[in-house]
């Protein structure tokens, strides 16, 4: 009984720590060294749909700050009442259900949860893809994708992002990360990229 208790405890806290946010996460290989898993993910994906990692991972931090369980803020009737969420965006990526159903479809992932992180940072390589082919952004360009990303291609497509002041500075300081995440990358992808004994040899 006791052993069972402890394997118990032991689960919960490993998986507490899989899904809680990084400890720095201003510096993407400090993520990286310490959520290994994250990287294997964010590598995997990224070759996978032929796209960078500085980018979904500054778009993540964006959404959710690496938050596995975030929401969106509740509305109140007369300030007091609540009324549910503002939207059915959930998880790392802060998708929205539609959307996220779309991508299980599409990627063939139809059992993809929004507080995984793997399959959150599959579904921005998605979603890039896909701004690429509607509305020709490239997959580099960390502005421009943010703003598909939030308004939607059709959005996106007619503008609706110049009215938005607000929405402007954000995508600013989204293409801001994703240079600070890509320099930041270029010094450690080979560390990163050695095996587990290499790394703690050298």
């Amino acid at each position: 009984m006791i052993a069972r208790l402890t394997a118990l405890a032991c689960f919960l806290l490993l998986t507490a720590c899989a899904s809680s946010p990084p400890q720095k996460p201003n510096d993407i290989c400090e993520i990286f060294d310490e959520k290994r898993a994250w990287f294997k993910a964010a590598r995997k994906s990224a070759k996978k749909w032929d796209g960078p990692i500085h980018v979904p991972m500054a778009i993540l931090f964006q959404e959710s700050a690496f938050k596995a369980k975030a929401k969106p803020p509740r509305r109140y009737i007369l300030g007091v009442i609540p009324a549910g969420r503002k939207s059915s965006a959930r998880g790392f990526s802060q998708a929205k259900s539609p959307a996220w159903q779309d991508y299980k479809k599409a990627s063939g992932n139809g059992g993809a949860s929004r507080s995984d992180f793997a399959d959150s940072i599959d579904f921005v390589h998605w979603y890039m893809t896909k701004t690429r082919e509607v509305n020709g952004v490239s997959k580099w360009d960390a502005r421009a994708q943010y703003l598909n990303y939030h308004e939607g291609w059709s959005g996106y497509k007619k503008g609706s992002y110049k009215a938005k002041p607000w929405l402007l500075g954000v995508a600013t300081k989204v293409d801001k990360r994703a240079k600070m995440y890509s320099e930041q990358y270029a010094k450690c992808k080979k560390r990163l990229n050695r095996s587990w004994l290499s790394r703690l040899i050298f």
